[in-house]
């Protein structure tokens, strides 16, 4: 991810239970997953991502996304929402 600010400028939602709710709804736009994500949570929303033919985009480490979403902790997964 070389640019975060784009994360922090756009209207996201963090963590699996946000991020796939707002898959289901059809309110995500793109979906970015930390590579180091547990994989029963991960899998779960590349499929979803698949069946909505939402965007999806892989970033390294659950702490590299986390900062690009402007928080302090790691985050497995977050969407960006239309």
């Amino acid at each position: 991810m070389t640019d975060d600010r784009g994360l922090r400028d756009a209207q996201i939602k963090i963590g699996t239970k946000q991020t796939v709710k707002a898959v289901e709804m059809g309110q995500a736009a793109e979906v970015y997953v930390a590579e180091d994500g547990d994989p029963r949570l991960t899998s779960r929303i590349v499929s979803l991502c698949d069946k909505h033919g939402v965007k999806l985009t892989y970033v390294d480490t659950m702490q590299q996304l986390g900062k690009a979403c402007g928080i302090e902790v790691g985050a497995a997964m977050a969407a960006v929402l239309k």
